[in-house]
Order: structure tokens, then sequence, then C-alpha cells
């Protein structure tokens, strides 16, 4: 979708305010010689901007206004480098709560509902973010944060919980116990709103079985405001995203070319309005791709397909490219395996290798299970990895975030 009048006045604001802060993102801009851009060709031409950029901004080089505007910050979850911090004003919060509102009302939850909030508080913008919508909404906040699963499942009875929100992860076992301990007919939920991590299909198809509701997913990022800035609708034809807050561009990543509308791309975000960290052209590394035409809801929002990967998590091993998701989707092709799996990446002697471990939905015979498996994983990558398929709840489980690809040759 090319850029529109409207979005490009409210850039050039932004051009604005950048150039006056001459913040990471002025200086570039100087050097560059753009002050504005008036066509969809000039915006393209703009640079982009990176997680390295924000990392180097740290700790408040992102301001883009006063420090006395600023009401608080975020920061992203990841665990290594230099963390980013994301400034934001009293606005940028406000705006945030109006998004995070509609993807609850997308998904069909009204101030009726009772939203039981699992994702963490803090400097990560989850629990906050889903608090900040619900409060919009008028619904009833259970603040809980993760973990403490049996305090988890009392709430949800006694409370009559009716909306859960959690990372595909927890969700999951949150569903493993309720199914163990026999509590299925003693909760009330309906629907769950998931995030933060991308999940398969049948993973999904597992948890809405188990817990009999409706999921939705959730699509956010803390350097754009963080969850809430899209969400599938009861059609599930891809997520709608609010493109009066951002424009949304997909881009092949090698080249950093825009592709055609429904081309796989990388994602790239501009902010509109966002007042404290405006960022422009922000490279996501979010695989998805712009879903041509209208959705059967009859909403006007834009849509993007489910998040496919990143194009920063590819792993090399006998010298062959491997996505994760490539192994997610010819396990997805046994019914006799469940949805969890783990992949782990060592060397030895300069030999590399690649186990896959993954779970039986059965008691079916593991050994010819293993063998077909791997066959199957080397017709379409082109090397044999070691399989182990191993009995259900035999992986780790986790309350935040499952990590699926575990590369020892790093560790």
């Amino acid at each position: 979708m090319q850029i529109n009048q409207q979005q490009l006045s409210e850039v050039n604001r932004q051009l604005t305010r950048i150039l006056q802060t001459d913040n990471f993102y002025g200086k570039r801009l100087r050097e560059a010689g753009i002050s504005s851009v008036s066509s969809p060709e000039d915006f393209e031409k703009l640079p982009f901007s990176e997680k390295q950029d924000l990392r180097e901004a740290y700790p408040l080089g992102l301001m883009a206004c006063k420090e006395e505007e600023i009401v608080r910050i975020h920061s992203s979850s990841g665990t290594t480098g230099t963390p980013v911090i994301i400034p934001y004003t009293a606005k940028d919060v406000d705006d945030w709560g109006e998004m995070f509102k509609r993807c609850y009302e997308f998904a069909g939850i009204t101030n009726m509902d009772r939203i039981q909030i699992t994702p963490g508080y803090g400097l990560w913008t989850a629990g906050i973010g889903f608090q900040n919508g619900c409060e919009k909404l008028g619904a009833m906040a259970v603040p809980m944060g993760p973990g403490n699963t049996e305090k988890q499942l009392r709430m949800m009875q006694d409370l009559k919980t009716t909306v859960i929100c959690a990372t595909s992860s927890y969700a999951l076992l949150l569903s493993e116990e309720i199914k163990k301990r026999g509590l299925k007919d003693k909760i009330f939920l309906k629907k769950g709103v998931i995030g933060s991590e991308r999940w398969s299909k049948s993973m999904r198809e597992r948890i809405s079985s188990e817990l009999g509701i409706e999921l939705y997913d959730i699509y956010g990022l803390t350097e754009i405001y963080g969850p809430g800035i899209g969400i599938n609708c009861k059609y599930e034809t891809g997520m709608h995203y609010w493109d009066d807050y951002l424009y949304l561009e997909i881009i092949d990543p090698a080249t950093g070319k825009n592709v055609p509308d429904g081309e796989w791309g990388e994602i790239v975000i501009t902010t509109l309005v966002k007042e404290g960290a405006p960022l422009i052209r922000f490279r996501t590394h979010d695989l998805s791709r712009i879903l041509p035409g209208e959705c059967p809801c009859g909403s006007a929002f834009p849509r993007i397909d489910a998040i496919s990967g990143r194009s920063d998590d590819m792993m090399k091993i006998k010298g062959v490219n491997v996505f994760p998701k490539q192994i997610e989707e010819v396990l997805a092709r046994f019914p006799e395996l469940s949805s969890e799996y783990q992949i782990r990446i060592s060397s030895l002697e300069g030999k590399d290798s690649m186990r896959i471990y993954v779970e039986a939905s059965g008691t079916q015979d593991f050994k010819l299970l293993q063998k077909r498996v791997a066959d199957e994983v080397k017709s379409w990558i082109g090397f044999t990895p070691i399989v182990y398929v191993v009995e259900l709840g035999f992986l780790p489980r986790s309350e935040k975030k499952t990590k699926r690809v575990i590369d020892e040759r790093y560790e």
C-alpha cells in the first residue's frame, strides 16, 4: 500500500520535530540533505533505522521532545547487548491505550469482560499495555503478571475470568494444567489474546481446543509502542493494523526495496504521531506480507498476514541456510506429532549437527516416526538431522517465551 497524502503530512511533521531535536535520525537526515517529503517516491528515499541505532542512542538519545514531557520509559525485552530505552509522552501512552482498546474490540471483547493479564510488568511493554487497553475499554483487569500458576488458576475460577492474555507458551502451559486438574468445567474463559512470540498452527489449534476458546493474535514491539498495534478479527484473515497511527511497508530484506502487496518480506514501520521517540522506516526484521482486498468484517483498516518468522533468525548448518519455520512446517505434516519441539545445534571437531526433539501426540512407534521425520527434513533442507520423538510433556514449558532454538556452538 502506497503512503497517502495525509500520512505524508504527518511524516513531514515528524521530520521537522526530529531535525529540531537533532537525535540520531535528525543527524542522518542532515547528512542526506532531506528535510521533507512530497511523494511516495520521496518517502522511499528516506534512510532506514535499525535496532542498533536505538542501542547506540542509549539511554535517552531517542527523545524528540522536551524531557519534562516524558512521563514513562520502557525497554526492549532482549537479554543481550545494550538495552533500548523508549521514552513516552502522556499522549503516546494515551494513543497506545486507544490502539489496544481497538484490539480488544476487534476481538469482540467488551466492558463486561474480565481480563486476566499474565504477561510481565515493569520495563517490558507487555503487561502494562494489556492493562492500559483494558482500562480504556472499561473492562475488569486482573493484573496477575507471569508465573504462580496455582494462583492464576484460582483467580481464573473465583473471578470467572472470561479473557486470558498471555504468550502462546504460557497459554499452552495453562491449558495443560487445566486439563490435568480437570478444571475445564470450572472456568469461564471465552477468548484468548496471544502475543509476543510466533506460534504454529498446531499449537494454536491445541490451545483453542483444550480451553474451548477463540484465539486472537496480537502484534506489537517495544520500539513501536508495544503490543496492540494490530490484531486479527473473528474471520482470521490476517491482522488489522492502525494506519492512522502507523505506516507499514514490506521490503525485500536483501535489497531494501518495497515489494508488491501480497508478497512476503520484512515489515518496516514509521510512527506517524508518536512524540517521545518517533521512528522513521524502522526495520523490524519480522516477516509478513500486506494482504490486498477487503476483509469480510468490513473494516477499512489494512491487514498483514501472521508473522512467519524473522529475517535474522536464519541458522547456518553444514553450509546450509535453515530457518526454524522450515522445520516447523515439516513437523506439521505429521499428525502423530504435537506442537512442541526444540532444535539443538552443536559442533564436534568442526562438524555441525542438528538435533530435533519433538513431542508425540500419542503412543505410536517412536523409532519408526523418528526415521520418517528425519527423512522428510532431509528432503526439505538437504541434510539429515538427528530426531528424537519424545513423550507429551517431556520438553520444558515456559511462563514467558519458549526458546525453541539452542545453538550450542556459541554458548
